[in-house]
């Protein structure tokens, strides 16, 4: 599968240094607003041409438009590559409203083309991990899960930071996607929700880079917490703060009648998996046993490569996670428990495989 990359900033770099390890992959064009930076993004490597974002959506030789854009742009540039007649593959969050990715869901499918999310991180040995022990019954019948990010803010080390810090960033859609797709992953999908949130400060000071020092403003929630009602009847609690210093919590918990497990970091491809068992003398860590060991980035896009339609990694699962955090945003407003519309498959599981394979 032939790759235009639109978009040559700071999580670029992460899909460069993996697509050379991707069999099924190959990146051949780029193309950034600012073309100085997408020269620099592919100096060395033969035989990836250098385009206008215009010019890569044309291009006969592009099958596949990894959009790695600002999240505001990503429908846009995702409705202009489907009319072109190329897959799409976005970073997350999926697109900013639900009305943008779901306008972008029915495009793909008057058109033909396949429709990509990340993160694909729950792709990787830890997530798959989990999962296995879930549906093996290691932890009895799940009962509630815990999803934990906490972080003071990343104006303090990303030198562009201003996105985050309007509609369409803050820390649930900025890092929420890994918590959300980790839980509809090894739980399934959402039903309804409930959320709150606060923003305790309207402007932040940018910490490194050369935009140092400069204050940029504040406009949307910057701690949110949430409980997600999923159709199974298991409640999962959200807590996504750019407001606090840290935590000693597990990134995710799964808690069953048999037991709980502690997930690893959802914005990591692996880590350990913990399992304190009812009955048990304390944590165990759970051997491996599902995922794409040593994956990184662009995963996602071998899977879809080799998978076609039946993609984990799809763009169903980005909208249904897209439509949960702005369901969680609007109970946050209202007050109100708010019903979840959409819903989804679980992804099928990954065996565990080396990434490098073709599966």
């Amino acid at each position: 599968m032939r790759i235009g990359m639109i978009g040559c900033g700071v999580i670029s770099k992460q899909y460069l240094a993996s697509f050379d390890q991707l069999p099924d992959v190959q990146l051949v064009a780029v193309a950034d607003l600012d073309r100085a930076r997408a020269e620099a993004a592919v100096e060395g490597r033969d035989g990836v041409r250098v385009l206008s974002v215009d010019e890569l959506i044309a291009d006969p030789e592009v099958d596949t438009v990894l959009n790695l854009t600002i999240p505001a742009a990503h429908a846009d540039v995702d409705l202009r590559a489907i009319a072109a007649g190329k897959n799409v593959y976005s970073e997350k969050p999926f697109a900013v409203t639900t009305q943008e990715g779901a306008q972008v869901l029915e495009a793909a499918r008057e058109a033909g083309v396949l429709v990509g999310s990340a993160p694909d991180t729950v792709l990787g040995t830890g997530t798959q991990t989990a999962r296995v022990a879930i549906d093996d019954g290691e932890i009895g019948t799940p009962i509630a899960a815990v999803a934990t990010m906490v972080t003071p803010g990343h104006e303090r080390w990303h030198p562009q930071p201003d996105f985050y810090y309007v509609p369409g960033g803050g820390p649930l859609l900025d890092m929420g996607p890994y918590y959300i797709h980790s839980l509809v992953t090894l739980l399934g999908p959402v039903a309804e929700v409930i959320g709150a949130g606060s923003r305790l400060r309207t402007e932040r000071t940018i910490g490194s880079g050369p935009r140092e020092g400069e204050v940029i403003p504040v406009s949307t929630d910057t701690h949110v917490t949430g409980v997600l009602i999923h159709e199974s009847g298991v409640l999962s609690t959200l807590v996504m703060s750019f407001d606090a210093v840290g935590t000693s919590a597990h990134p995710i918990e799964v808690h069953g009648t048999g037991g709980t497990l502690a997930v690893p970091d959802p914005n990591r491809f692996d880590g350990d998996v913990e399992i304190k068992r009812l009955g048990g003398e304390g944590w165990e860590t759970v051997p491996v046993s599902g995922g794409y060991a040593d994956a990184s980035r662009g995963i996602g896009l071998q899977d879809m490569a080799v998978r076609g339609a039946d993609l984990r990694a799809s763009g169903d699962l980005g909208q249904h996670v897209l439509e949960v955090m702005n369901a969680v945003l609007e109970s946050a407003t209202s007050g109100a428990r708010v019903e979840v519309a959409s819903t989804v498959d679980r992804p099928d599981a990954v065996e565990q495989q080396d990434a490098r394979v073709t599966a």
